[in-house]
């Protein structure tokens, strides 16, 4: 039996409810309950979970009180899940705040667990025992792609293009921010994509690597740029989800790149990364989406694409720096992208449905199969 923690969205309690029903049964959690007896994990479990919360608390009394929750909450999920055996724990992300104190009451309590997420293909979705972005279960040896990939002629070739037929930009929140045409493009001269991310999204506060930061990779791109050749620049573009502008460190580091950094706001994400020579991300799904169009990517965090010869892995300012030293020699290993995007195609991402009212539904045998994976060995 399925317990999943309430996401309080059509497209996630749909899913949950989905995967439940595929299960035999599911509980439905509305909120995540408060234990006062604590356990001898608590409070690093807590301190951990505070420490990536995407809402920080202001002030040590904010942090004070928000630590007392975390703490009770894991308490709650780990005595839940202890006096529940069988069940197995789901919830959204998970890898943050609150959510992640669920999670890992769960995981000490020997729980199975399953951590959703939409995946960065349409109409596929995440759906891992072990977590997601860089948590996730995806291998990280190149070699175990290509020899699943020999495994079957069905798994070679350019199937999986097809996962981004109906790839999108997404839409934007700010009206300073837009996906306009691909005008603003006509002879800027070469140029790397910089898709910026989210500054609070999970995928910066856990897995930012060696740049910590958005703020820090804008610092390390404008000390990194002057060792770009003569007429090339990069292009940077912030996030359409984020709720705060970036215009300060934004006209730090161009006003320190003299030049060599160029803001783009309007032009369509994807215009962006066709006409670019590459892109530079830290995470962000859009260098994974960048294979679509057959562009070289370096990542400077921890992904789970961050696999040499799927991308340029620049994990250090001095890896960057030789990287931008000769842009226009960039490349990528296609027949390791086409097993690695065959594998994510035909084993990794599940496919999901969602009718006119934005309900996602998984095909019963995927949910079993998620879950055997989650159960196995427990």
């Amino acid at each position: 039996m399925i317990a999943y923690l309430a996401g309080w969205a059509r497209k996630k309690d749909s899913l949950f409810a989905s995967v439940a029903e595929a299960a035999g049964g599911g509980v439905r959690l509305p909120l995540i309950g408060l234990s006062l007896r604590g356990f001898p994990e608590s409070g690093a479990r807590a301190r951990a979970a505070l420490a990536v919360a995407k809402r920080q608390p202001k002030g040590a009394l904010g942090r004070a009180l928000k630590f007392a929750l975390i703490w009770m909450q894991y308490n709650w999920a780990r005595r839940y899940f202890a006096g529940h055996p069988g069940r197995v724990a789901m919830c959204w992300n998970g890898l943050t705040g609150s959510r992640r104190a669920f999670m890992e009451g769960a995981r000490d309590a020997g729980a199975p667990r399953l951590y959703a997420e939409l995946a960065p293909f349409p109409g596929r979705v995440t759906l891992d025992p072990e977590g997601v972005n860089a948590a996730n279960s995806v291998p990280r040896d190149p070699q175990f792609f290509r020899d699943w990939a020999a495994g079957a002629p069905g798994r070679q070739g350019e199937g999986w293009r097809r996962l981004g037929a109906n790839l999108t930009a997404r839409a934007s929140r700010r009206a300073d921010v837009t996906q306009g045409g691909a005008e603003a493009l006509a002879d800027v001269g070469p140029f790397l994509f910089v898709p910026l991310q989210v500054p609070n999204d999970s995928q910066i506060t856990l897995f930012a690597g060696w740049v910590r930061s958005v703020e820090g990779m804008l610092a390390a791109l404008a000390e990194a740029s002057e060792n770009l050749p003569e007429g090339w620049h990069v292009r940077i573009k912030e996030h359409p989800s984020a709720r705060a502008s970036l215009a300060d460190p934004l006209a730090a580091a161009v006003a320190r790149a003299g030049g060599r950094l160029v803001v783009d706001n309007r032009t369509d994400t994807f215009e962006q990364v066709k006409a670019s020579s590459g892109v530079i991300t830290i995470n962000s799904s859009v260098g994974l989406q960048a294979f679509f169009h057959d562009k070289p990517v370096i990542a400077l965090g921890e992904a789970f694409f961050a696999i040499e010869g799927l991308v340029h892995v620049a994990d250090s300012p001095g890896r960057l720096a030789a990287l931008l030293r000769a842009p226009g020699g960039l490349g990528f290993d296609p027949a390791l992208r086409a097993g690695f995007m065959s594998y994510l195609d035909q084993v990794y991402y599940p496919r999901v449905t969602e009718d006119a009212a934005g309900n996602l539904a998984i095909a019963p045998e995927d949910a079993r199969a998620r879950l055997a994976a989650a159960t196995a060995g427990k």
